[in-house]
Formats: structure tokens, sequence, C-alpha cells
């Protein structure tokens, strides 16, 4: 996180790799404008999941978390409430993505990490409020 005006870092809930921001760049050439959504489970584990933007449908209890290389990043409003003292961040690492997502053929996946907030940036990141709801 970089500092803001107020001194405090950047509030940031969500960021990319360089790893990331490659791949996503390259799907975006390919597939237009995308969104994300961490996967809760079931099928593909708890995964980020890449989508052409408008085609994951979006309910009223996802949270917009922020954006990655430019494109919205959400998650359920359930697992958010677990995660939110965690800064999440989205990489691409060799492997077979979520059967539905759209880097799946590239042979490369994203991969959710995360760490704490220091107490600089959780000031940061309480200061932006909770997070938008639905899609917006």
């Amino acid at each position: 996180m970089t500092p803001s005006s107020t001194g405090l870092p950047a509030a940031t809930r969500v960021s990319a790799t360089p790893a990331a921001a490659a791949l996503i760049e390259q799907l975006h050439a390919r597939h237009g404008p995308l969104m994300f959504h961490q996967s809760g489970g079931c099928c593909d584990g708890s995964a980020p999941m890449c989508f052409a933007r408008g085609e994951f449908m979006l309910g009223d209890s996802d949270v917009l978390l922020g954006e990655i290389a430019g494109e919205p990043f959400y998650m359920s409003q359930s697992q958010f409430a677990y995660w939110e003292h965690t800064h999440l961040i989205i990489d691409a690492v060799p492997g077979n993505g979520g059967m539905f997502s759209l880097e799946r053929p590239t042979g490369l996946r994203f991969l959710t990490r995360s760490r704490l907030y220091s107490e600089s940036e959780w000031a940061a990141v309480e200061a932006l409020g909770a997070p938008p709801r639905g899609a917006g």
C-alpha cells in the first residue's frame, strides 16, 4: 500500500501481483471487460474466478472489494465477514484454473494469498466503510 494524502497507507482490500496483472491484461485483450468473484467452495474450492463482465450474476449478498488491473473483484458478504481483516493478493501461478474461469486454457490459474493489515493499514481500510453490495 502506498501513502495517501492523509499520511495513512492508501486503503485497498484487494491487489494483484505483476503475474496476475499480466494474465488479466491477456484475458482482457481476448474477452473484453472482465470481472472476478472469489469462489466460496464447491466445485472449484475457494479460488478467484474470472468471467467476462456480466457473465456471472451478482446477488445482493455480494460485495465489491475493489479492482485488480482495472477489473472489479467481488466476494460474498459471508466470506467478507471472515476475510475482512486481511488484504487479498491475487496471483497467477502454473496450473489449471477453475472449471468456469477464463484463465483455464492458459496453463495458469489465479490464486488468492492474504496477509493481515498493519494497524495503520487497518485504520485506512476502516475509513472506507462497508464495501458496496451487489452489482452497484
